[in-house]
């Protein structure tokens, strides 16, 4: 019997292969073709084994809210996610519906399938927090028939609900600054290209610089964390010795990258101005304190949750993607060139 990968590649005329591209959120496959391949997978129920076990016309009244694990960080102490859960908390509490919290290991991206809140139908909807949510994976929840809103995340070829911060405008925001502040040696550090906010982000800057002429290298980590932050700090100053400031594409590892120097002896600000993005509880408690991006963390949380809502009510209404202002907050972390 074959598979409905085969089935529907057979059924359109066209390669096993564009099937799973399109499944996959992969590129290679026009818009056109990709619509006529979910909507037949739609029409076979594809991944029927993800609920088959499930009661399948029953409510549970709940949603689910689930980020990739991180190490020695739990969902509620996050300190970006854990302010978007509040946010979600804060719109369920006035309705019938709770939230079931989890963190997704990397064995349950690999395998969709046996993601058992899906499989037995314990949630009536989901929000997916996070860039390093594999595509993959989003895919499998779509076809799944559980509504689903990402957030800090989105698509490269599918529409979806999600609900993301204006990070490029943040970004330019954040460049803009340290040029009004005299910095022309401007470095960016940055988690995986891949990540949507990541790229965002990255490109804001690019904007920027490219308006008065300037590039900027890169360096890019596996992880958006405080260590991450200290090797890309490292791998950027020893290649480029000259920098005087430092963008970097969250809090967190805008903090590793002051460590960092200040290991080294240098001064933070008087030598090297760092600028974060996300506006953490951490960045105005670091010392130096961190100038950073203000990003309204319950408000996307809210947002979020919200619009979870309407899906459950309304299935088949079209996805949208709502983007949440940023502002910049001036800190002690960046000063004018000397």
């Amino acid at each position: 019997m074959p598979s409905i990968i085969e089935q529907i590649a057979s059924e359109l005329n066209i390669s096993n292969a564009s099937v799973s591209r399109a499944l996959n959120d992969r590129p290679g496959v026009g818009k056109e073709l990709r619509e006529r391949i979910l909507q037949r997978a739609r029409d076979l129920n594809y991944t029927p084994s993800l609920t088959a076990r499930g009661l399948a016309t029953s409510q549970t009244f709940a949603i689910g809210f689930f980020v990739h694990e991180k190490p020695n960080l739990s969902t509620q102490t996050d300190p970006f996610y854990g302010e978007i859960l509040h946010g979600v908390e804060q719109v369920c509490a006035e309705t019938d519906y709770h939230i079931s919290i989890a963190t997704l290991t990397d064995s349950v991206l690999a395998s969709p399938l046996d993601f058992r809140f899906v499989r037995e139908r314990r949630i009536d909807g989901m929000i997916l927090a996070g860039p390093d949510i594999p595509n993959s994976f989003v895919m499998a929840m779509l076809q799944s028939g559980v509504p689903v809103v990402l957030v800090d995340n989105k698509l490269d070829h599918s529409p979806i609900n999600c609900v993301n911060s204006d990070d490029d405008r943040g970004a330019y925001l954040a460049a803009k600054h340290l040029l009004e502040l005299g910095h022309h040696s401007i470095g960016l550090i940055a988690g995986p290209e891949h990540w949507a906010s990541n790229a965002r982000r990255v490109w804001g800057y690019t904007w920027a610089l490219q308006e008065v002429g300037l590039t900027a290298p890169i360096i890019h980590v596996d992880r958006t964390t405080i260590d991450s932050g200290k090797t890309a700090y490292s791998r950027l100053i020893s290649e480029h010795p000259e920098i005087t400031a430092i963008g970097a594409a969250n809090d967190s590892m805008a903090i590793g990258a002051i460590r960092a120097a200040q290991d080294e002896g240098r001064r933070v600000p008087e030598d090297l101005s760092i600028i974060g993005f996300d506006d953490i509880e951490w960045a105005a408690h670091n010392s130096p304190s961190l100038t950073t991006i203000n990003i309204p963390k319950r408000q996307m949380g809210k947002e979020a949750a919200r619009r979870l809502l309407s899906l459950l009510d309304d299935p088949e209404a079209a996805p949208t993607e709502i983007i949440v202002s940023v502002q910049l907050v001036k800190r002690e972390s960046t000063q004018e060139r000397s």
